[in-house]
């Protein structure tokens, strides 16, 4: 690929391609975005790196946007959704040591991917990633998303944090049940354990509000967000309560690049974008329409068989493998990509319209 417009990427040889990738939920703004290209060209009129052993006014100010608009009372800026879920594994561990010095256990949920550094692997379901590179990590585990093996697993006495994907996006786009999030929120407070939410793919606008617990009426512990947060750029951000916070020592934890004033700047701008309640209702809408739109095609073509998602982030569980769709789709000149072997994800920019979806719907459609 060698340029992009809009919602569409152009290779060397000048083909068009319609893109429901959106560089794997990052390009949320899509390509060539005139607001986001003068912000670019703004920060780097600046300061480009310092290192965090200084303050600079960017990342300052983006710290407090994000605190101003979730729950959270502090933000610890990284590089990416693995370092960001890293982290969370080490503050909330050092928040619970804070309790007693034997909680130390993280739970993960059946089908869950929070990365694949040596500490997320060990809480990534992904037997192919984690073979290679046993043993894993101890004291992480992965149960099934039942509440009754969740709450065996949250000892009271030893667990430290569960971790839980919204929407989970790798394990095949699995839209958790906004009632057992309030189930497992109301278990880990009774536990007095931390509950990290991981929204690196759901968050930051893609369900249709500007964070996925939102809709489920729950506020973490901790929350970890990447993906579309600086336009592109390398950047995460892990957002903890004031109690995790107070937790954190100096020297637990440290980054070189984190929360640079160059990649703040434009984090800054694409969080003002993010958050415009037009875009948010825009994608809330018109993800609900995508949404029936993918049942019916599941109708007619007899080729799907199952559709789950919300806002902006879709999942098609297909007849044949989903690397052959994918394959077919990008012939076709419609870019999408995989959640698991036979599951087709369809995670378009936010300012895709219903016509530029509706281009991509026949595409797809045609071509299962």
């Amino acid at each position: 690929m060698v340029r992009g417009e809009g919602v569409y990427l152009f290779d060397r040889e000048g083909k068009r391609y319609l893109d429901f990738v959106a560089g794997i939920a990052v390009n949320a703004l899509g390509y060539s975005d005139a607001g986001l290209r003068s912000a670019l060209h703004h920060a780097a009129d600046g300061l480009i790196h310092t290192s965090n052993l200084y303050h600079t006014a960017p990342g300052e100010a983006l710290a407090r946007k994000l605190v101003e608009r979730s729950f959270a009372s502090r933000v610890f800026f990284c590089n990416s959704g693995g370092e960001a879920n890293e982290g969370a594994f080490k503050f909330a561990r050092r928040w619970a040591r804070t309790v007693s010095d034997a909680k130390h256990e993280i739970v993960a949920l059946r089908g869950a991917f929070h990365g694949r550094l040596f500490g997320t692997l060990a809480a990534t379901d992904r037997p192919a990633y984690r073979l290679p590179f046993r043993p894993l990590v101890g004291g992480i585990s992965i149960v099934e998303r039942d509440l009754e093996d969740v709450s065996k697993a949250l000892d009271p006495e030893t667990a430290a944090a569960l971790i839980v994907e919204p929407v989970q996006g790798e394990g095949g786009v699995r839209v958790l049940d906004h009632g057992f999030l309030r189930e497992l929120r109301a278990l880990t407070r009774e536990r007095n354990v931390a509950l990290i939410l991981d929204e690196i793919q759901c968050g930051l606008g893609r369900t249709g509000t500007l964070f996925a617990y939102e809709q489920a009426g729950i506020e973490p512990d901790i929350l970890t967000v990447a993906k579309p947060l600086a336009g592109g750029l390398p950047m995460g951000a892990i957002l903890v309560t004031e109690d995790i916070a107070l937790a954190i020592k100096p020297g637990d934890h440290g980054t070189t690049f984190g929360g640079g004033p160059f990649v703040s700047s434009v984090a800054s701008y694409v969080l003002d974008r993010l958050s415009d309640p037009a875009l948010l209702a825009h994608v809330a809408e018109t993800g609900a329409w995508f949404g029936d739109q993918l049942r019916e095609i599941a109708q007619r073509t007899g080729r799907i068989r199952g559709v789950r998602g919300v806002g902006f982030m879709w999942g098609l569980d297909v007849m044949g493998t989903a690397s052959h769709v994918v394959s077919e789709a990008m012939a076709a000149g419609l870019l999408t990509c995989t959640a698991g072997d036979y599951t087709v994800r369809l995670v378009p920019p936010l300012i895709a319209t219903k016509d530029e979806l509706a281009e991509g719907l026949a595409v797809l459609e045609s071509v299962l």
